[in-house]
């Protein structure tokens, strides 16, 4: 098996643990998956959005630290951070789940 997510630079054990709820337990997976793909799948999973944490992922991903991201760099990752919250959004109302009621649910804090 490969090494685990948290050998890649800005996974701690928190973030380890959100990746192993929704199925992915290597280094190696996740950085097949790439930086969208996989925080689109802890978003499916229930985690909740977190730009930092989602351009954290994005430099870590690249060797770098989290904090390097700026700029129009930064910019255009929030671009595209936002539509993959649209997309897990668009999804979970395609199953079935009103956006206004997954909208009251998320302000609750429940998680599906």
């Amino acid at each position: 098996m490969s090494d685990p997510v948290n050998t890649i630079r800005n996974i701690g054990p928190a973030m380890a643990r959100e990746f192993a709820r929704a199925g992915i337990v290597s280094a190696q997976q996740l950085r097949d998956l790439g930086a969208d793909d996989a925080y689109g799948r802890l978003l499916a999973a229930g985690t909740r959005p977190h730009f930092i944490g989602y351009y954290a992922l994005v430099m870590g991903l690249q060797g770098r630290p989290w904090n390097d991201c700026q700029g129009k760099e930064k910019d255009r990752l929030r671009v595209r951070f936002d539509a993959l919250q649209t997309d897990i959004k668009a999804t979970k109302s395609a199953e079935g789940i009103s956006q206004q009621m997954q909208d009251d649910l998320d302000l609750l804090g429940v998680r599906l």
